[in-house]
């Protein structure tokens, strides 16, 4: 990544100044939306939120922009997943920032997987295994067990940055567990007719949403994670599809979408349009309870029709 416009673009920013802040907000960067969805919920109107990723686009490679560098500046905290699913991309934007406020182990540097178990932590790294990340799968946020936790460390940061606030920040940290803890049994009890059966997925985003519900998610499009699905692979695929009945693939909306199509007409699959990110399809919103509600719906529709 060239990264040569960062330091002109942030002396001409910090020459032209900034106001102050009008409100006590904490200024708060969150890298995907679903991090940035979870802390508005804990945060309220105790944080200004602003989120970089779309939710469109494959948080892996995200194009840098001088609005981010301004954003990061001016940051009292940078929310991040913690898995190295920015490694590509923020490391030489904090560097251009210059924000002392989001140095690691900083109370503003707010690392959501601490706590986590996560799931597929490589026991070395070889790179010719595809795109792996050493802290292991960083998709955790698709069980929503996993949110429950990241939405205590959350109140607990925050807490630490805003001390008058504490009250309101665990105040926030009760209504969303409890109303996550009243839609899991919700999400269990719909997927419970489907516990065992087997699903296809273009990429390998779904290790934490299949171990919650019982599912099997263990064939994909791509021959390894991050490699684009050469010929000789789909067929193999369609094959194994085709001996154990499995009718459903799931499609993120920055990947290949045509190519699902191709194998699904080969197989009487259907394809279903996920996001593990609220906003990268539609219906999922702004929300993280909407966005594990879409989920949840669209998979059991697609199960209800086959599958084994």
């Amino acid at each position: 990544m060239n990264t040569n416009w960062l330091m002109p673009l942030l002396t001409a920013v910090l020459l032209a100044g900034f106001p102050s802040r009008s409100h006590a907000a904490l200024n708060v960067v969150a890298t995907t939306s679903d991090l940035g969805a979870l802390a508005r919920e804990i945060g309220g109107d105790r944080v200004d939120v602003a989120t970089l990723a779309k939710p469109t686009e494959d948080p892996h490679f995200v194009d840098a922009k001088p609005s981010f560098l301004v954003k990061l500046n001016r940051a009292d905290a940078l929310i991040e997943g913690g898995a190295e699913l920015e490694l590509g991309w923020l490391p030489p934007l904090l560097e251009g920032a210059r924000n002392p406020r989001l140095a690691p182990g900083t109370p503003g540097r707010i690392l959501c997987n601490q706590g986590v178990q996560m799931l597929d932590v490589p026991a070395t790294l070889d790179r010719a295994k595809g795109d792996i990340h050493a802290a292991g799968n960083p998709h955790y946020l698709t069980d929503p067990a996993n949110a429950r936790i990241v939405a205590g460390h959350l109140a607990e940061a925050f807490s630490r940055l805003d001390p008058p606030s504490a009250d309101t920040f665990r105040a926030n940290l009760k209504r969303f567990t409890d109303q996550l803890d009243a839609k899991l049994a919700e999400w269990q009890k719909r997927m419970e007719p489907y516990r065992g059966r087997h699903l296809v997925a273009y990429h390998d985003s779904w290790p934490y949403l299949a171990r919650r519900f019982g599912l099997k998610i263990d064939i994909f499009l791509e021959p390894k994670p991050g490699l684009p699905p050469a010929p000789a692979h789909l067929a193999e695929v369609m094959t194994r599809m085709k001996q154990e009945n499995v009718r459903v693939i799931l499609v993120e909306p920055y990947l290949n979408r045509r190519t699902a199509e191709t194998v699904a007409r080969n197989t009487g699959a259907t394809v279903v349009d996920v996001a593990y990110l609220p906003g990268g399809v539609k219906g999922t919103g702004d929300r993280y309870v909407n966005l594990i509600d879409h989920l949840v719906t669209s998979i059991a529709q697609a199960l209800e029709g086959g599958g084994k």
